[in-house]
């Protein structure tokens, strides 16, 4: 490799000679410019002592606030360090107070156990020897019981024999008084069967007389043509007779019925039956009040038999009066039936309406007149059967009962009577 060296002899005269123009130019700069720069560099310096002594402010004044928030910061920590240890103090304070409480509290409840165990050593002390004396009382009474207790014993056995002895006599008075009513029932319906057979054979013999009078008149009316006056009055007088005469068998029947009521009086009284009783004398009440009321009626024609009902099967004639008085002994019949039903039932009897005073009787409200005894008799039955259902059990199936009045619903007395208006 070849080195060119007079080139480079070349550069680097040429680089000096550069240098040197430089460098007096720069000589000539400096020699104008130093002023300039002695007066700005005075002028720097002063900015720089001001900003200096800026600083210099402004770091004492930051080192003063830092001093003081130090200091403030001491102070707060030194408050609460005072307060913590007055907090601490108070509260030890506090604790000590509490554990010598506690201490004086556990001391008095010792003194107060050592109170109580010694009153209750003493009251076990005393217990035992009240206990004693107890057991001792109750060994005394335990005798005495027992011996009382024996004496009762005997007594009681000596009470139950009695009662017994009682029970067996009232069981066989019972039975005595049971078996004669049974008689009595039976004596009773036997009267009333042959009283109702007779009543029945005397009814349809009379009824078949007049029949045949009225036929035997109808022929002399066709052979004259008319009937006399005589006849009539004849007609009149016998029938006026048979009325008469019914009148005076059932002013009998009544006075055998009044004896009969002081049987069966007497026989309640022996069953204590005394709804059944109270019943009975009123029913008798009404019966005398009724006969009063008898002797003074008079009997009127109430023209012909123009009504006609049906029973067993038959028909039956009678006149306006007759049908009223069918209808009152339906309704009476209900009326003293449901009172009968009501006082056995308070009595706490069976159910039995036939020994009731009322059915056995069956004549209240009987005139005697237009209808014969066994037929106001059967239909007053029928409503006194119906009426003691409904005072038996409190209830108004067939009629309505009030203020004591009774009467059986419209359609039950159809029912029973059949009663038709005959042209």
């Amino acid at each position: 490799m070849k080195v060119n060296y007079k080139g480079l002899a070349t550069s680097a005269l040429a680089f000096a000679v550069l240098v040197g123009a430089n460098s007096v130019s720069n000589a000539q700069g400096r020699g104008r410019g130093r002023g300039q720069e002695r007066k700005q560099e005075n002028q720097q310096s002063t900015e720089a002592q001001n900003n200096q002594d800026q600083n210099d402010q402004r770091r004492a004044e930051q080192e003063a606030r830092r001093n003081a928030q130090r200091q403030q910061r001491d102070q707060q920590q030194q408050q609460q360090q005072a307060g913590q240890q007055q907090a601490a103090q108070q509260r030890a304070a506090e604790q000590q107070q509490r554990e010598a409480q506690r201490a004086a509290q556990q001391q008095n409840q010792r003194a107060e156990q050592e109170q109580r165990s010694q009153q209750n050593r003493q009251r076990v002390q005393q217990n035992q020897g009240r206990n004693s004396d107890r057991w001792e009382q109750n060994k005394q009474r335990v005798e005495q019981n027992q011996d009382q207790n024996r004496a009762r014993w005997e007594q009681n056995k000596q009470r139950v024999q009695q009662n017994q002895d009682q029970q067996r006599a009232e069981q066989q008075r019972r039975l005595e008084v049971e078996r004669q009513q049974q008689q009595q029932n039976q004596q009773n319906n036997d009267w009333q069967r042959r009283q109702q057979q007779q009543t029945q054979q005397n009814g349809d013999w009379q009824r078949r007389q007049r029949e045949s009078q009225q036929q035997d008149a109808w022929r002399r009316q066709q052979s004259t043509g008319t009937y006399s006056d005589r006849n009539n009055n004849n007609q009149q007088r016998d029938w006026r007779a048979y009325q008469e005469q019914r009148a005076s068998q059932y002013r009998q029947e009544q006075y055998r019925q009044q004896s009969w009521a002081v049987q069966q009086q007497r026989l309640l009284e022996q069953q204590r039956r005394r709804a059944q009783l109270a019943y009975q004398q009123r029913y008798l009440q009404r019966v005398r009040q009724d006969q009063l009321r008898l002797q003074n009626w008079q009997y009127n024609d109430y023209g012909p038999n123009n009504y006609r009902y049906n029973r067993g099967g038959s028909y039956y004639e009678t006149n306006r009066y007759g049908a009223q008085m069918l209808q009152q002994a339906v309704n009476s019949g209900y009326s003293e039936g449901f009172q009968a039903g009501q006082a056995d039932r308070q009595d706490g009897w069976a159910f039995g309406p036939q020994d009731a005073i009322g059915y056995q009787d069956a004549s209240y409200g009987y005139n005697a007149y237009y209808v014969d005894m066994n037929e106001y008799q059967y239909y007053f039955r029928e409503g006194f059967n119906r009426g003691y259902e409904d005072g038996y059990y409190s209830r108004s199936q067939y009629g309505r009962y009030s203020n004591g009045t009774g009467s059986v619903l419209g359609t039950i007395l159809q029912t029973i009577l059949n009663l038709q208006l005959v042209n």
